[in-house]
């Protein structure tokens, strides 16, 4: 949450109606399924998390900070939500200080690919880098990419599941969405996954196009996926915080982990918690 990178019927008796009947039914029924999925997810019937991905959560290496923070980003059920295997290929859309990585480069290591897709060329002295190469046996099968411009986050076609959290704001401000979401598009396979997490600002009402003060309407969200050619398939409450306004002096940035008052009215944001969060995944044709 950086400030620079940081959503049967009993047969008919009269001939004459059961076909166009029955056929307007089922017409009827397809096009709820999406719908009905979405609400399920929503609803959140249990899904099973992974062994081998609970043991990378519950990985000592990781960051204790990080670790703090697992009670307001749920990651077992979020990347249990975006279909995740440890045979896939998976990019990683601007990791930052690597919260998701220590997740996802552990659990992969041994029968697939993690990709970190980062926002500017990586130095070997940046923070992340240091992250990496602080803990070879953990670390040493990451692949760099770099997310922007012109550049492929990955090859064509052979990514499972790409994932960005909390990052479609900045894209917004800069003008980048459309973009981001083709590089996307191109490194999935036909079938793959994209997982997005963000914000969310007012359920209804007005929005800022660009998203300035770091929320971003999941209608909007949605609909930017769908016209870089993803189709929805559900969304997930499951980061939602209804404490949460969306109305702050300093933006999603006034709440923690940032607390860009500092001191000022600290309990009161620290008693907020994180922002409210939309969990969206979608699929490529």
């Amino acid at each position: 949450m950086t400030r620079s990178l940081n959503d049967r019927l009993s047969p008919a008796r009269t001939p004459a109606l059961a076909g166009p009947f029955l056929l307007g039914l089922v017409a009827i029924g397809l096009a709820l399924v999406p719908a009905t999925a979405a609400r399920a997810a929503t609803a959140g019937i249990a899904l099973q998390p992974d062994p081998a991905l609970q043991s990378a959560i519950a990985n000592p290496a990781r960051d204790p900070a990080f670790v703090k923070r697992d009670e307001a980003r749920h990651p077992v059920q979020e990347l249990t939500f975006f279909g995740l295997k440890p045979n896939q290929t998976v990019v990683e859309i601007w990791p930052s200080g690597g919260y998701w990585t220590e997740i996802l480069a552990p659990y992969l290591h041994d029968h697939g690919t993690y990709y970190a897709a980062v926002g500017a060329p990586m130095k070997p002295g940046s923070p992340f880098a240091q992250k990496l190469a602080a803990q070879p046996a953990l670390y040493d099968h990451v692949k760099i990419t770099q997310a922007g411009g012109a550049a492929d986050i990955a090859p064509a076609n052979s990514a499972d599941l790409v994932v960005t959290f909390r990052n479609l704001h900045n894209w917004m401000k800069q003008g980048d969405a459309p973009q981001m979401l083709a590089a996307f598009y191109r490194a999935l396979k036909p079938g793959g996954i994209l997982g997005i997490e963000d914000h969310r600002g007012h359920r209804t009402g007005a929005y800022d196009p660009q998203a300035k003060d770091g929320y971003v309407s999941q209608q909007s969200a949605i609909a930017q996926a769908r016209a870089a050619g993803f189709k929805f398939v559900a969304s997930s409450e499951m980061d939602a915080n209804p404490k949460d306004t969306a109305d702050w002096p300093e933006g999603v940035w006034t709440l923690p982990p940032t607390f860009a008052l500092g001191a000022k009215d600290h309990d009161r944001y620290a008693a907020i918690g994180e922002a409210d969060n939309f969990v969206l995944k979608f699929r490529k044709p």
